[in-house]
């Protein structure tokens, strides 16, 4: 687990195993796992002699709800995250909820901060939903949880397919993200800042800038910060524990 996983050693490790078993085009990775595990095993099958089927198996909420649809695969660099990889679909996605029974509280919230995301981009409805039953997703209602990835699936699957390789509208589904990847960065992709944590915050920072830029009003910049804030996401910067951001180097990540 964690970030450090997508790493040029860890696929070429991958990689060296899977050839060692002889395989050939035929052949189907499965990843089973969660948005790490998704990614580099995406970006290995992209990559093994030349494009390999493989289906997603996400177990945790945030690969469930957004990492494992919509064939961007990859790992990262020194320089950031996500800049090696492939636009690459998987053959299937297959999430099953009772896999979320074991996560961390944490992870759970986590994901939840992806879920928000698709309420914001194109779905007042759904947001308006999660402000009403989001805390009790979190909180294990196993109806809620099918119903938000559903949701999550059925926009983030819409946008794709009219944009499948980022050349438009589905940078849409980036909200949040430009700070969010560069405060990722900033920690060296580590436990002290999860990657929806990092969404959380860098959301509440879009809006803070879009409001500044006279682009969105205060009332909605507040409402998304009081909701991620009352599920017990991080809304500021200061909410992340002993780390010393230095603005500078955010904007350099950026």
């Amino acid at each position: 687990p964690g970030e450090h996983t997508k790493s040029i050693r860890y696929f070429e490790s991958v990689i060296d195993q899977i050839l060692n078993f002889k395989i050939d085009r035929n052949t189907t990775l499965i990843a089973l796992g969660g948005g790490v595990i998704g990614a580099l095993t995406g970006y290995v099958a992209a990559s093994i002699l030349r494009g390999i089927d493989f289906i997603q198996i996400p177990t945790t909420l945030l690969s469930q709800v957004d990492s494992s649809v919509g064939g961007k695969t990859g790992i990262n660099s020194q320089h950031g995250k996500n800049l090696i990889g492939a636009f690459y679909q998987p053959r299937l996605v297959l999430a099953d909820i009772d896999a979320l029974d074991s996560l961390p509280n944490r992870e759970i919230l986590s994901g939840y901060a992806e879920v928000v995301k698709y309420g914001l981009v194109n779905n007042i409805s759904f947001f308006t939903w999660l402000e009403e039953f989001g805390f009790q997703l979190c909180a294990g209602n196993k109806e809620y949880r099918q119903h938000a990835v559903y949701e999550s699936c059925k926009s983030k699957a819409g946008i794709v397919a009219k944009d499948e390789t980022e050349q438009n509208m589905r940078a849409l589904l980036n909200l949040g993200h430009t700070f969010g990847h560069a405060l990722e960065t900033e920690t060296g992709f580590s436990d002290k800042l999860l990657h929806g944590e990092a969404v959380s915050v860098g959301i509440c920072l879009a809006f803070d800038l879009s409001l500044q830029l006279g682009l969105c009003s205060k009332s909605d910049t507040e409402r998304t910060r009081t909701h991620f804030s009352s599920i017990g996401l991080p809304t500021y910067l200061t909410d992340v524990d002993n780390i010393n951001w230095k603005p500078s180097k955010i904007l350099t990540h950026m």
